[in-house]
């Protein structure tokens, strides 16, 4: 990228939140080789991921998911509500299942497994940049799961009275509403998001599916919307049927 470029085009701010000094340098350094990032800061928790990200509201994170004093789910959760232009890449393992459940949940928009390549990282770092989401095939499974557990209540099913007594009635008749209401994904969707899941990339469903490349990208970002509407509805739900203590 030349000097002219990067003027019209700012370098992508960049904070890393991981506990491992090693892989923390590490991948500070990798970033730093390239013209178009920069890292801002680096974060040992994800006390201080929140810190930083309200200090310096970079435009990407890499948020590790297993941190003292408080975790990268956790983290991304409070980074997301607070801080909708940044984007947030969780890093996450294999054996991470529990975990990258409640990660999809928390709002971030990439997810990349931890012996991902270099080169994937830095271009789905861009990719956020430009507003698209990106999963691996593992991560993509595990989004159709959840989307088939928040599946929208069929209309004719009544609201239990246990789930709305603690409530007023109109506040309980707008979360039925909001329940039913909830987005469920259309049959392109779905489809884009099962050929994910069996590992194809997004110029290979372009190609079955015959859309253009773009395209394709912009169905996952729709997707990782919906489930991300889907989560807060939820929320909102269970949130009202707790007992109250005082």
């Amino acid at each position: 990228m030349t000097p002219g470029e990067r003027a019209d085009h700012p370098a992508i701010r960049i904070v890393i939140a991981e506990d491992q000094a090693l892989v923390r340098r590490g991948a500070a350094a990798l970033i730093s080789m390239e013209s178009d990032m920069e890292v801002v800061g680096q974060a040992r928790n994800g006390v201080e991921a929140v810190e930083l990200a309200q200090l310096l509201q970079p435009d990407v994170i890499l948020m590790d998911l297993h941190m003292p004093l408080k975790g990268g789910v956790a983290a991304t959760r409070e980074i997301t509500r607070a801080l909708p232009n940044t984007q947030i890449l969780v890093l996450t393992t294999l054996n991470d299942d529990e975990t990258v459940f409640e990660a999809v949940r928390a709002g971030a928009h990439a997810y990349l497994l931890k012996d991902a390549d270099e080169d994937e990282l830095l271009e789905t770092i861009r990719a956020l940049r430009r507003g698209e989401s990106r999963l691996t095939p593992q991560i993509a499974r595990k989004v159709m799961d959840q989307f088939r557990r928040l599946a929208p209540m069929p209309l004719a099913e009544p609201v239990r009275e246990d789930a709305a007594s603690s409530i007023p009635s109109e506040k309980g008749a707008s979360l039925q509403n909001a329940a039913i209401d909830t987005e469920s994904l259309t049959d392109k969707e779905e489809k884009v998001l099962q050929l994910i899941a069996e590992g194809m990339t997004n110029r290979q469903i372009a190609g079955t599916l015959f859309l253009a490349e773009g395209t394709v990208k912009n169905y996952v970002s729709r997707i990782m919307d919906k489930l991300h509407a889907n989560t807060r509805t939820g929320l909102a739900l269970m949130s009202k049927r707790q007992p109250r203590t005082d």
